[in-house]
């Protein structure tokens, strides 16, 4: 990535980040576009070039995260076993970026309700399903590509990331539930999350065994 395709990249990232903590801090509602790119330091023009809505800016986050996701699949070693390859990809982008990591670390108190709520306010559910199909059709081209399959003649592409796409949501869930609202432990990253939903996945997904025992089992 050249230097101006990078300022680029990072301009997108500090205006969607800038979206997500003022919108959970304030209520979608009590942020407008121009208080987002101030606080991302840029000018509202700036704002609508990269972004067409508040919605918007929020859900790029995970699109643009799982795009690179899906080209980081693309440069996993050939010989590698493909849930190993997934798992780097997916695991090497939960870094956070600059423009996360600059700011003060959000208070457990109040991000969580501010975050459940900004989850559940239509504009942004409705603009992270698009992101959503964006990113599993791109990921299911990454896959095809790995195992010699198209994702258009065979259903295989398109079940393995509809399956990652589901153990990211799943592990994204835990961790908020960890980190903002609920016991257990509140430091579990979602990196370690994620990588035990995903050898979950590899393993198949076997029942969860107790003392030797499957919990499916009838005398469980």
């Amino acid at each position: 990535m050249g230097l101006r395709e990078r300022k680029k990249a990072e301009t997108r990232a500090a205006l969607a980040w800038a979206a997500v903590r003022l919108i959970v801090e304030r209520g979608y509602d009590k942020v407008l576009v121009e208080d987002i790119a101030e606080e991302a330091g840029v000018s509202p023009r700036t704002f609508n070039n990269y972004f067409s809505s508040k919605a918007a800016a929020v859900a790029s986050r995970h699109l643009d995260r799982s795009l690179r996701m899906a080209e980081g699949l693309r440069a996993r070693p050939a010989g590698e076993d493909l849930w190993t390859a997934i798992t780097e990809a997916v695991v090497a982008e939960m870094n956070p970026g600059p423009e996360v990591t600059s700011q003060p670390r959000p208070d457990r108190e109040t991000w969580g309700p501010g975050l459940q709520q900004m989850m559940a306010t239509p504009a942004i559910q409705a603009e992270t399903l698009r992101a959503a199909a964006i990113a599993e059709q791109e990921l299911a081209r990454a896959v095809g590509e790995r195992v010699g399959l198209d994702p258009v003649d065979d259903m295989y592409p398109g079940l393995v990331a509809a399956t990652v796409t589901a153990a990211f949501n799943v592990a994204s869930q835990r961790y908020a539930s960890l980190r903002f609202s609920g016991p257990g432990d509140p430091d579990r990253s979602i990196r370690e999350l994620l990588v035990d939903a995903l050898s979950q996945v590899a393993a198949g997904l076997p029942p969860p065994v107790d003392n030797g025992k499957k919990l499916s089992d009838p005398g469980a």
